[in-house]
């Protein structure tokens, strides 16, 4: 396929219909937080609801950067035509991160998110409230070390995401090789760093919730819920920005990978669902069996519909090759892996926040679609600030002729 047919200067244009929606989204979003914090016994349903959607949101565009090093890493050729969806979703890490850090530093300093460290009295032995398991995790868990890694974490992850961000756009002024060789060395560091700091911030954000309970694999469990969120996402805005008429040199080809990649990856998360569940419930420690025991009893259907959801719906559907190429089968089997991961971390998040007193409705469902809306409004407007293709990429006419 010649690739003079191409417009590599096609820019996208985030107005009408899409920028509408995403506002209106946003203003429910709004709505439904205003309605959870308007009545107090709704107060600790409404900061589960935030932490939940502030930490899908910046693990998502997290995963964005994650996914521009990797292929920087890999001098991978295929994707080069389609790095400017993940740009954009890391170019919006900076603004999940205040998001973040702003959730997390209230429900500190409210004792609604982590009361089962973070309460009044539970390192001092004079307390009734004394609980010596937490004492001796206190050196660690402690309000001012917890939020300084907070804020080291994310702002780390933030500054290489723009870095990488920039030095595309620079690139696309410049040409040559030499934003890409930075590129490469800078996320050879970046990826070190993520590997290693990754499963701190799942430990921190969503472990810490129930501090008496831990589980070494729980870092990479959500490492691979996060790469798999961020692949689904990258291709529903692919597939969507192609059937609006965008970015004509996405193909069959460039789906095929991006399918491959989330039937890869949803069998490498079940394999750290089910080692973590065998693990425990063979060791059968009541310590560690009272994690599954209130995701079991409390969160049953919960339960079954998260591995039907990051399971079977994507290795049943994208098992077939033809399927892994149909814009139309991987934007539904996308759509399902989205939703099936709100449902993995709402099992995470509320056993250790709201425990048996749970719900679903207005609040859940208006605080998801707000945050949808704000990650689409930010995210499309980050694209349409530059090119929709990165015209200097040095492997780019390997990724316009790709082919499997």
């Amino acid at each position: 396929m010649g690739t003079h047919n191409y417009n590599l200067t096609e820019q996208f244009e985030f107005t009408g219909k899409a920028k509408n929606l995403s506002i209106a989204a946003i203003v429910i979003g709004i709505a439904a937080i205003a309605y959870g914090f308007s009545d107090h016994e709704l107060h600790e349903r409404t900061f589960a609801n935030l932490l939940l959607m502030g930490y899908y949101f910046a693990c998502v565009c997290m995963s964005g950067a994650f996914f521009l090093a990797v292929q920087f890493v890999a001098q991978a050729g295929w994707s080069a035509s389609i790095l400017r969806v993940p740009q954009a979703m890391a170019k919006t890490l900076p603004i999940a991160s205040v998001i973040l850090i702003a959730i997390v530093g209230a429900g500190l300093y409210s004792h609604n998110l982590y009361h089962h460290w973070n309460a009044p009295g539970l390192t001092d032995p004079s307390s009734p409230e004394y609980d010596k398991i937490i004492e001796g995790k206190s050196p660690f868990l402690n309000v001012p070390f917890f939020m300084a890694r907070q804020l080291i974490f994310l702002g780390v992850y933030s500054f290489f995401a723009v870095l990488l961000s920039k030095l595309s756009a620079h690139e696309d002024l410049e040409g040559g090789l030499n934003s890409y060789r930075k590129s490469f060395k800078y996320s050879c560091v970046f990826l070190v760093i993520y590997g290693f700091t990754t499963p701190v911030f799942a430990f921190d954000t969503v472990m810490s919730l129930e501090a008496h309970w831990f589980s070494t694999m729980f870092g990479w469990y959500n490492f691979a819920a996060m790469w798999v969120s961020s692949l689904a996402t990258i291709a529903i805005i692919l597939i969507l920005l192609k059937k609006a008429g965008y970015m004509s040199w996405v193909n069959n080809s460039h789906l095929h990978n991006l399918g491959q990649f989330i039937f890869g990856f949803s069998i490498f998360w079940t394999y750290v669902w089910f080692a973590q569940f065998l693990l425990i419930y063979y060791a059968n420690m009541p310590e560690e069996t009272v994690y599954f025991y209130k995701r079991f009893e409390f969160y049953k259907f919960w339960f079954y519909l998260n591995l039907t959801l990051n399971f079977l719906a994507p290795v049943l559907l994208l098992m077939d090759r033809d399927n892994k190429r149909s814009e139309n089968t991987l934007l539904i089997v996308s759509i399902l892996v989205l939703i099936g991961h709100w449902v993995d971390y709402y099992q995470m998040i509320m056993p250790g926040t709201v425990a048996e007193h749970n719900g679903f409705g207005f609040i859940e469902i208006g605080t998801a679609v707000g945050f949808v809306g704000l990650f689409t409004f930010t995210v499309l407007t980050a694209l349409s600030k530059k090119p929709l293709v990165a015209k200097n990429h040095p492997f780019l006419q390997e990724s316009l002729n790709h082919h499997l």
